[in-house]
């Protein structure tokens, strides 16, 4: 299935999420330092990239649609290195500033190619500038023909219900990466995608095939889910919804790096979606997406080109 560029150019995408900035440190391995038994890294680059939902909204415009990126941030340096990064990529920002939060930082230093440090930098935002996102998303539902959450559990969706509630209203699709054990709040969407350590926090685990179906049955009932999307690393993705189930193999790759592969699943499928397709129809595009970026370094996206071409 190939769609033409027009139509993709067309597809916009409403994402609404926690938003980071990742900062990667490159540096030389040498020796071990006298003062701990740690390397030492010297530092010869420095780069920046935009993490978490910007990360997603990334996604969506790489392959070629239009995306819109509603969250909260702080007032402070990171969070204006954040917006300008978003701003380069043609995403529309839509952030809401709280003086008191700290905008999420994640450090990475790496050296030999491998991640040796992470430090977070973070706190959670104040209800109040949450609440007022909720109306900017109203205002922006009617030109989008898809919503995407994608929750990092940092705060920036407490205010999801409400939002759910607004997008059902207005007719669009709704599709979720989750996060945490209580999946309540995410009523009524039409997908959400967790990851096998994700769902079994929910659910429990599962010893075989036929448990894991009574177990999502159970849930997508409960939750009044029109579908739920298990993304199982080197074992694929298994869709379960009102036609039963559809899997897909993972695509036979060299893995070099797992970060992000989840945004880039759901920033597919919900481009796809958006695009005029069904999830039935976009799930071997997006399984073929994570192929791509798994063999990346750090939180990366995938183009129109190694999609379709």
């Amino acid at each position: 299935m190939i769609i033409s560029r027009e139509k993709m150019a067309a597809a916009r995408v409403l994402v609404v999420g926690d938003v980071m900035l990742d900062r990667y440190w490159f540096g030389a391995v040498e020796r071990i330092s006298p003062e701990a038994p740690v390397p030492v890294v010297r530092v010869t680059r420095e780069e920046e990239r935009s993490g978490g939902a910007a990360n997603v909204a990334f996604n969506v415009i790489t392959l070629g649609a239009q995306a819109s990126l509603l969250s909260v941030v702080g007032v402070d340096e990171a969070s204006h290195k954040l917006e300008a990064l978003v701003a380069e990529t043609g995403i529309a920002p839509y952030f809401g500033r709280d003086a008191q939060l700290k905008t999420t930082v994640k450090l990475r230093v790496i050296g030999r190619q491998q991640q040796l440090l992470r430090m977070d930098f973070e706190n959670t935002p104040k209800s109040e500038v949450l609440a007022s996102q909720t109306t900017t998303f109203l205002e922006l539902l009617p030109s989008h023909q898809a919503v995407l959450f994608s929750d990092y559990g940092k705060g920036g969706l407490a205010h999801v219900s409400d939002m759910i509630a607004g997008a059902l209203k207005a007719g669009k699709p709704i599709l979720i990466d989750p996060k945490g054990a209580d999946y309540s709040r995410y009523q009524h969407a039409t997908v959400i995608t967790p990851n096998r350590a994700e769902l079994e926090q929910v659910v429990g685990v599962w010893q075989d095939e036929p448990e894991l179906q009574t177990k999502v049955d159970n849930l997508r009932q409960q939750l009044g889910l029109a579908a739920l999307l298990l993304t199982r690393s080197e074992e694929g993705m298994s869709l379960f919804d009102a036609q039963g189930r559809l899997d897909v193999k993972a695509q036979a790759r060299e893995v070099f790096d797992v970060t992000g592969a989840g945004d880039t699943v759901i920033a597919t499928l919900a481009t796809l979606v958006a695009a005029g397709y069904s999830l039935r129809q976009a799930l071997p595009l997006a399984n073929q997406a994570a192929g791509i970026v798994v063999g990346k370094f750090g939180t990366a996206t995938v183009s129109y080109e190694e999609l379709f071409t």
